[in-house]
C-alpha cells in the first residue's frame, strides 16, 4: 500500500497544459487516482491527435504506476515525434532507466528534457525531480538539489512546492516537507493533495487525532477527493496497531474509508489489487477471498491473484488451496516474490503435514516449510517478528521440537521485538521436548536452552520462571552444580517478593519441586545437604510423599 500510495502521485503533471479541457479532466482523474478513467481519456485525446507530446507522457505515467514498463515506453516513444510537451517524455524514459539500475542513461535523458528550455520554464525540472523521488531505485538528495533549482526559478509555483514536500517527505526531512507543502496549499488552495500532505505528515509522526483532524479538513473542503479516504483508511490502521484497546475498533474504521475510497476510483483490476493488499494489512482474509475470486472473474490469468489467494485459503482454513497458490505465484519469473509470500507457503506445509490428531507432523513437509521461513528471513529479517505466532501455534500442540526450531531464528538479536519470547520459548521447547521417557536428552540443544534462559533472566530479570527453568534445564543435563545453583536462585528471589508471592499455589508448587530437585542433586555427595532440602519441602507440604521416601533411604 505504501508503495502505491507514493507512485499515485509519482508523476502528476507540474504546470497547467494550456487550455485543453480534456488534458486538465485527464490530470485531475490522475490525481483522484483513477487510472482506468484517465487512460480512457489519454487515448481519446491521441486519437484525435497522436502527436500530442504532453498526452502520451501522462498516459506513459499511467502505465509506470500500473507496473506496465513496456506499455510506459511505447508511450514515451510516441510523445518525442509530437509537439507540445514533446520533451517530457524524455524524462518519463529516464525514469524507466533509474528503475534499471541505468543512471548514466536516466542523466543523458534528463539533459535532453531541459535542453534549451525557456529560462522561467520549470516543468521538465519538476518532471526530474519527481522521477528521482518516485523511481523504484530513488536518489531524494538528487531530487532535492533538482527541486530547488526549480524552486530558485519560480518559488511561488504551487507544484514545485507539492514535489519538494514529497521530496523531503521521502527523505525523512519532515520539517521542510511540512513547510513546502503548506506553502503549495497557501499558493493555491485547490491543491488539495498538499493539503492531504499535511496530515500525512501528521500520521507519520504517530499524531493520529491530528492527522485524522487534518484530514477531515480535506473531506470538508471536498468530499469527494478520493485519495483522502485512502489516508484516513491508513491513519486508523496504523492508529490501531498501535493502540491494542482500539484495535478491533479502528480496523473497522480503517476498511469503511478504504470502501469509501474504492468507491470514488474506478473499480478496475488494479484498484481492486490496492484493495486487496490493505485486505492482507488489516488481515480481513474472508473479504480477501471473496475480493481474490472477483478479481479472477475479471482476468484469469494475472498472477499476482494467486498471492492473494494464497493468504486468505491459509487463514481460512484451506492449506492445499495456499500450497497451490503461493507456488504458483512464486514459480513465476515476472512476479516479484516478497518475504510475506514464503512465510505463508511455509505455514501452510505445516498446516498440511499436520495429522489428524495434531500429534505430528509430516518431517518432509516440515523441513520444506522451513526452507520457506529462511528464504523469507533471508530476504527480510524483519519478518522474523512474526514468526512468534508461527512458533505458538505450534507449541500449542505440544510439537516441541518442531517449535523449537522457528522459535530460535528470533533468538538472535535483542532488537527483535518478540527477543524476550521467543527465547522463553525456545528453551521450553527444548526441554519439553527432551523431557520425555523414550526420550534421549539432547545435551547441546539443552545448553542452548540454558543460554536462552540466561538471555531472558539478564533481558527481563523480573521473570523468576528463567532461573526456574535453568534449575530444570541443567537438571535434565545431570549438572548438579548449576541445577543447584538455579533453584535456589529462582526461590531466593520468590522469597524477596514476599510470604504472598510464596504462598500462590503455582509458586508454592514450583518451590516444592526447586527443594525437593536440590536435595536430590545433593544426595550422592553431601547427604546432611539432601535431607535439608528434603526436610524444607515437608516443611511446606508435610504429605509430600517423594521427600518421605527420600528422606528414608538417605538414613
Amino acid at each position: 500500500m505504501n508503495k502505491f500510495k507514493i507512485f499515485s502521485v509519482a508523476f502528476m503533471a507540474s504546470v497547467s497544459f494550456g487550455n485543453a479541457q480534456d488534458i486538465a479532466q485527464a490530470r485531475k482523474a490522475i490525481d483522484g487516482e483513477q487510472y482506468e478513467n484517465a487512460k480512457s481519456m489519454l487515448k481519446s485525446i491521441l486519437k484525435a491527435s497522436p502527436i500530442d507530446g504532453r498526452a502520451n507522457f501522462l498516459l506513459g505515467n499511467v502505465y509506470l504506476i500500473q507496473s506496465e514498463t513496456d506499455s510506459a515506453k511505447i508511450a514515451y516513444d510516441k510523445g518525442l515525434a509530437g509537439t507540445d510537451g514533446a520533451k517530457l517524455n524524455y524524462v518519463g524514459l529516464g525514469v524507466i532507466d533509474l528503475d534499471k539500475g541505468n543512471t548514466v542513461g536516466a542523466e543523458a535523458n534528463f539533459a535532453l528534457a531541459i535542453k534549451d528550455a525557456k529560462k522561467k520554464d520549470v516543468e521538465g525540472l519538476i518532471a526530474i525531480g519527481r522521477a528521482y523521488t518516485y523511481s523504484t531505485k530513488p536518489n531524494f538528495k538528487k531530487a532535492i538539489e533538482v527541486l530547488n533549482k526549480a524552486k530558485e526559478i519560480n518559488p511561488n509555483d504551487a507544484n514545485v512546492q507539492l514535489a519538494l514536500g514529497d521530496a523531503y517527505n521521502s527523505d525523512k526531512n519532515q520539517n521542510d516537507a511540512y513547510v513546502a507543502y503548506r506553502n503549495a496549499f497557501q499558493i493555491d488552495p485547490t491543491l488539495l493533495r498538499a493539503k492531504m500532505q499535511l496530515g500525512v505528515l501528521l500520521k507519520g509522526a504517530k499524531s493520529y487525532d491530528e492527522a485524522i483532524k487534518a484530514l477531515n479538513e480535506v473531506i470538508a473542503i471536498n468530499p469527494n477527493y478520493g485519495p483522502v479516504y485512502r489516508e484516513m483508511a491508513e491513519t486508523y490502521y496504523k492508529w490501531g496497531r498501535n493502540k491494542p484497546s482500539k484495535s478491533e475498533e479502528y480496523m473497522q474504521t480503517a476498511i469503511k474509508y478504504y470502501e469509501k475510497y474504492l468507491s470514488l476510483t474506478d473499480q478496475s483490476l488494479h484498484s481492486r489489487m490496492r484493495h486487496a493488499d490493505f485486505l492482507v494489512l488489516v488481515k480481513d482474509y474472508k473479504a480477501l477471498e471473496i475480493e481474490a475470486n472477483k478479481m479472477i472473474e475479471m482476468d484469469k490469468v494475472n498472477p499476482r491473484i494467486f498471492r492473494y489467494l494464497g493468504y486468505s485459503a491459509y487463514e481460512n482454513g484451506n492449506a492445499e488451496v495456499a500450497i497451490k497458490s503461493l507456488e504458483s505465484f512464486i514459480a513465476n519469473p515476472n512476479n516479484k516474490v516478497i518475504s510475506k509470500d514464503y512465510l505463508y507457503l511455509g505455514t501452510a506445509k505445516f498446516k498440511k503435514g499436520l495429522s489428524a490428531d495434531g500429534l505430528s507432523i509430516d518431517p518432509v513437509l516440515y523441513d520444506s516449510g522451513m526452507a520457506d521461513i529462511k528464504k523469507a528471513v533471508e530476504m527480510e529479517p524483519s519478518i522474523i517478528e512474526e514468526l512468534n505466532e508461527v512458533g505458538k501455534k505450534i507449541f500449542t500442540l505440544k510439537l516441541f521440537k518442531e517449535a523449537a526450531a522457528i522459535f530460535e531464528i528470533g533468538t538472535t538479536d535483542p532488537e527483535f521485538k518478540n527477543y524476550v519470547e521467543d527465547n522463553i520459548y525456545y528453551g521450553l521447547s527444548v526441554y519439553y521436548a527432551n523431557n520425555k521417557k523414550d526420550v534421549i536428552p539432547d545435551a547441546a540443544a539443552l545448553q542452548k536452552a540454558d543460554l536462552a534462559f540466561e538471555k531472558v533472566t539478564v533481558a527481563s530479570p523480573t521473570y523468576l520462571d528463567g532461573y526456574f527453568y535453568r534449575g530444570r534445564t541443567n537438571s535434565l543435563m545431570g549438572n548438579d552444580p548449576m541445577t543447584i545453583k538455579y533453584y535456589e536462585e529462582y526461590v531466593a528471589k520468590v522469597a524477596e517478593k514476599g510470604p504472598e508471592e510464596m504462598a500462590k499455589p503455582t509458586v508454592l508448587k514450583r518451590i516444592i519441586e526447586s527443594y525437593n530437585t536440590i536435595a536430590a542433586s545433593y544426595a550422592n555427595t553431601d547427604k546432611v545437604k539432601a535431607a535439608e532440602y528434603f526436610n524444607k519441602t515437608l516443611t511446606l507440604d508435610p504429605t509430600n510423599s517423594y521427600a518421605t521416601e527420600s528422606l528414608k533411604l538417605l538414613k
